[in-house]
């Protein structure tokens, strides 16, 4: 009932797929999937959604700002629900797990510095890529 109301919020009609996707984008672990992703949950729960439909209805959830489609390097684009809280990410380059983070000390640091240099900041993204210590 929940993604009823969000979706009629975006300004989007109420269909099967598009409640259907955003339930597993709602209650999916991890939180960022690919298309793919969630197509493959959609299948495994013996939904008849096509992948192409999939495709679409997140284009048509990031129009609306339900969700944010992050392009990482190295990997293909993943998509998480917009819950309107500041976060970055570290990506590990050999699993492509994405993890999420918040550190009040970088985002003053980040703020100080563009302050400093006589800007002020409108948005930021921090992707840290890493992998397992050998």
């Amino acid at each position: 009932m929940a993604e009823n109301i969000e979706l009629r919020k975006a300004g989007l009609k109420v269909t099967l797929p598009r409640v259907k996707i955003m339930q597993i984008l709602e209650s999916c672990e991890p939180r960022h999937m690919s298309a793919e992703d969630v197509y493959k949950t959609l299948l495994d729960a013996g939904e008849d959604v096509g992948l192409a439909t999939v495709y679409r209805v997140l284009t048509q959830f990031e129009a609306a700002g339900l969700v944010i489609r992050h392009n990482f390097d190295g990997g293909h684009a993943v998509f998480e629900l917009d819950d309107g809280e500041h976060h970055d990410h570290i990506v590990c380059v050999d699993s492509g797990e994405v993890f999420e983070f918040y550190d009040e000390e970088i985002e003053k640091r980040q703020h100080k510095i563009v302050t400093d240099m006589g800007y002020e900041m409108v948005d930021h993204n921090l992707v840290l890529y890493v992998k397992k210590k050998s």
